[in-house]
């Protein structure tokens, strides 16, 4: 019971007071937890002027003080995210202007509250992007302009951090999108302008254009009939899957070549086939069911295509197998225009809206080529005509009303011979009867968002003198193009 009475040795101890803060001036002081310690001035027993505050963890805030409390203006660094802000705070957090640096990269200067981006500001993210424009709840939020890392700009509404509203995108290849966004894709009415020239303005949904055309369609009959020598012309349109032109699309760049059956039919032709000066022609096969040879193009007004350089455009073509090209004529460059490549994307394009001769630019999904003639066949093409009997004498010409039962001759041509002893014909001023293609292809380049239509065929049949069928000129009869 002694025992019990007597009080332990620490408590008989005095116990002492914790420290207090400075009442007044400059001091320091220790605060009880040990988290924080500060020291700065003081005013009535509280933080108040200029001072810093450390915190156990390493980071700190160093700025002004009113009534004990962080407002004013000062700098904050916190040791567990590393990001850094200089700038106005209201009891403890970051509120009003300032700069908040991130130790990932980037930075943001503007409006704050509570901490997060709040009103007019600028953020800079760590690949260099950059967004002026208005934030709500820490996001992009109002009106805004945003440039992207890989040069394209926009400018306009944003809606939680997504584009959405109206805004004008400016690609960094010179395209532009003006028109109405959601969910950061195009969505709704706008238009969208390439580089190329090309123009899409219409709907759009979830990115993608409503009424895109998807085929190009030469109009007119089946087979078109066209008397040698004389010109016709051609009209196109771009058609959606549902059938309806593409009224939507302007500026597509359409080519236009031609191609001659390799091996004719008596009833339809004069010539048999083209020697060509090649030991393997290139052919191409058709959607009718024979296989061509490139054939020139030219045209009687301009003059500007001329038979060569058609024809190496025509040998351009993709669906041609690749060779050895030549060069085009010095004509098909002397107006200062370059021709507009067909080939994949990967390989060399300009942004220019160049247009040649031999192509048309789309508008409201219609095209016209006007004046469209065969030319004579080319050099290194040699005619191989059907006549009448085998051993008929290769200075005699072919009958008239050439028939089923023609043959070609093996026979010595006039004036020389040739290696191969093949007869051929004097040189024409104009295509020969038979049976031709004209190929109409995309060549928007860069391909028109990335989609390039299939090439559209038309089967021609050129008759002449000796033949039985009257030549049909497209834009006559109940045949006319519409």
């Amino acid at each position: 019971m002694a025992a019990a009475g007597h009080g332990s040795p620490s408590s008989s101890l005095p116990r002492r007071d914790p420290p207090r803060p400075p009442r007044d001036g400059y001091g320091v002081y220790v605060y009880p937890n040990s988290f924080f310690r500060y020291e700065g001035e003081w005013k009535g027993g509280k933080k108040h002027g200029r001072g810093k505050l450390l915190f156990k963890d390493g980071g700190y805030y160093e700025g002004e003080f009113t009534d004990g409390e962080i407002t004013g203006e000062g700098c904050r660094i916190w040791a567990s995210s590393g990001n850094t802000y200089s700038g106005q705070f209201v009891l403890g957090e970051p509120q009003g202007r300032g700069i908040m640096t991130y130790r990932a990269g980037g930075c943001y200067e503007g409006e704050l509250s509570h901490g997060v981006r709040e009103g007019y500001g600028r953020l800079v993210d760590r690949d260099g992007q950059a967004y002026w424009g208005w934030f709500h709840d820490n996001q992009r939020h109002g009106q805004g302009h945003m440039v992207f890392r890989n040069g394209d700009e926009y400018e306009g509404d944003w809606v939680r951090d997504q584009r959405q509203g109206h805004g004008v995108l400016c690609c960094a290849d010179g395209s532009t999108y003006e028109g109405q966004w959601h969910g950061d894709v195009f969505s709704g009415l706008g238009r969208m302008t390439l580089c190329s020239g090309a123009v899409y303005h219409g709907m759009w949904i979830n990115g993608h254009p409503a009424a895109q055309a998807r085929r190009i369609v030469i109009l007119g009959p089946e087979v078109m009939d066209v008397a040698q020598g004389s010109s016709f012309d051609l009209n196109v349109q771009l058609q959606q899957d549902s059938g309806e032109v593409a009224e939507s699309e302007d500026g597509r760049v359409l080519k236009i070549s031609a191609g001659v059956r390799y091996v004719q039919l008596a009833a339809y032709s004069e010539v048999s086939f083209f020697k060509v000066d090649k030991d393997n022609p290139e052919t191409f096969q058709t959607p009718f069911g024979f296989e061509c040879i490139a054939y020139p193009l030219w045209s009687p007004k301009s003059g500007a295509l001329e038979p060569r350089a058609a024809l190496e455009s025509a040998r351009g073509d993709p669906l041609l197998p690749r060779g050895d090209r030549e060069p085009a004529a010095a004509s098909d460059t002397s107006r200062g225009q370059r021709d507009i490549p067909g080939g994949p994307p990967g390989e060399a394009r300009g942004c220019e809206p160049h247009c040649p001769e031999d192509c048309r630019r789309v508008e409201q999904g219609c095209a016209r080529f006007s004046d469209v003639c065969l030319g004579p066949p080319p050099a290194g093409y040699s005619p191989v005509l059907f006549l009448d009997d085998p051993c008929e004498k290769a200075g005699g010409r072919p009958r008239e009303g050439l028939g089923p039962g023609r043959t070609p001759t093996t026979q010595d041509p006039p004036g020389g011979s040739r290696p191969d002893g093949a007869a051929t014909a004097e040189p024409a001023a104009a295509a020969f009867p038979g049976e031709y293609v004209i190929m109409i292809r995309d060549v928007t380049d860069p391909p028109f968002l990335g989609h390039v239509l299939p090439t559209a065929f038309k089967h021609l049949r050129v008759s002449g003198k000796g033949t039985d069928r009257q030549p049909h000129i497209p834009g006559e009869g109940p045949e006319s193009l519409s």
